[in-house]
């Protein structure tokens, strides 16, 4: 639905009303999948999210089906640009109509209507810090918003440690932010026996099949990843490379497979709605991203029992241990990227005693059960501290 639309979701009495407020293009990312699997966790709070899209997105109706799916209340707000005024009135009005008591910003436009409205819609201000991993010239500003924002929130989420320590440069006080690591609901992506994922491939032949999936954007560098397995196919390595997404890279990378001649082997699967079956035909998870927080991809694969080859960056290093569940490579560096997959590919043992340790380590700090209680505790803390304030 839109926020034009009047059969806006009623919440249930009895209930707070968390809105959660992003802005998203397409189908959205790792992100809006876990905002969206974590509604049958919530106890105490009814979790609603507003979605600032372009108008006519096509892509943004996978994201409505998918929050259908999972009874998560879904509005979309068509946005204009900068200047559209629209978006705020039609925030304001669905503040009122939800009698939203938790406003949830989760980027830097959603972190500044968020202290607007407040003087219009009393409201108790979180946010989430995802990261600022997309750069590009209004990078800069997207920060400097959000110098000014995140101060002013009654508390700042981060989900990773390394967003933690940024975080407080900023100037968060350090008694209004908390670490919650990103998580997964680790009851859907969890592997359904090593047969089924060896046969569900689609592959014609017996090959390794390495996979990725994430935007396709220049944060992820792909093409690094493409040239590793271009040189493992060179080494004569039976391997095919897969890539789930879709972004603005993709003539670029196709042009590199193309370039390299590895058309056959390696192959851009554009949006894949079924994330689970996808992972489940895989034999090794790789992530080449130059910036990140604690990507989602990751985790789920984690969840998995994949074996993971990830660079060092960002909260990458919150979720793997090198060599204990998964290896780290330098970003940037595909000669080392490519020494790591081969590792696993000329090695199932190491794949297999990965791949059971890193679910080990997502049972154990990453589900999102646990992550959605830490929320709520979050949630339940502000809105007596406003309590407090008003007496």
């Amino acid at each position: 639905m839109t926020a034009s639309t009047p059969a806006w979701p009623r919440p249930p009495a009895g209930r707070a009303v968390v809105l959660n407020v992003r802005v998203v293009t397409g189908s959205g990312g790792g992100p809006d999948m876990t905002l969206i699997r974590s509604a049958p966790y919530f106890r105490r709070y009814w979790p609603s999210v507003a979605y600032m899209h372009p108008p006519h997105d096509a892509g943004f109706a996978a994201l409505q089906r998918l929050a259908a799916v999972h009874d998560y209340p879904c509005v979309g707000i068509p946005d204009r640009g900068p200047l559209d005024a629209r978006v705020a009135r039609e925030l304001l009005a669905l503040c009122r109509h939800l009698g939203v008591r938790v406003w949830h910003g989760r980027d830097y436009k959603a972190n500044l209507l968020g202290l607007l409205l407040r003087r219009l819609h009393p409201m108790a201000l979180v946010t989430t810090v995802h990261g600022w991993v997309t750069h590009t010239r209004r990078t800069p500003l997207y920060y400097a918003i959000d110098r000014r924002c995140l101060p002013r929130y009654d508390h700042v989420i981060t989900v990773a440690s390394s967003l933690h320590g940024e975080a407080l440069d900023l100037g968060v006080a350090p008694g209004r932010c908390s670490l919650l690591l990103n998580a997964v609901d680790e009851r859907v992506f969890s592997r359904r026996g090593d047969a089924e994922r060896r046969t569900s491939s689609g592959s014609a032949t017996e090959r390794l099949l390495i996979g990725a999936v994430g935007r396709l954007s220049s944060e992820k560098a792909f093409a690094d990843l493409i040239r590793a397995a271009a040189a493992l196919i060179r080494d004569g390595h039976d391997i095919e490379l897969r890539i789930a997404g879709e972004g603005p890279a993709r003539r670029q990378l196709q042009d590199l497979v193309d370039a390299l001649g590895v058309g056959q082997r390696v192959a851009l699967l554009g949006r894949v709605e079924d994330t689970v079956a996808l992972l489940q035909s895989l034999h090794v998870f790789a992530l080449s991203s130059r910036f990140e927080g604690l990507p989602i991809a990751l985790l789920e694969a984690m969840a998995m029992e994949l074996p993971a080859v990830a660079t060092a960056v960002g909260g990458v290093g919150d979720a793997i241990d090198d060599g204990d569940n998964g290896l780290l490579v330098p970003a940037g560096d595909v000669g080392a990227l490519a020494a790591a997959l081969r590792r696993l590919v000329q090695d199932p043992a190491l794949r297999e005693r990965l791949g059971r340790a890193a679910r080990r380590t997502i049972e154990a700090q990453f589900t999102l059960s646990r992550r959605v209680a830490a929320e709520e505790a979050i949630y339940d803390r502000v809105l007596q501290d406003a309590v407090v304030a008003n007496r």
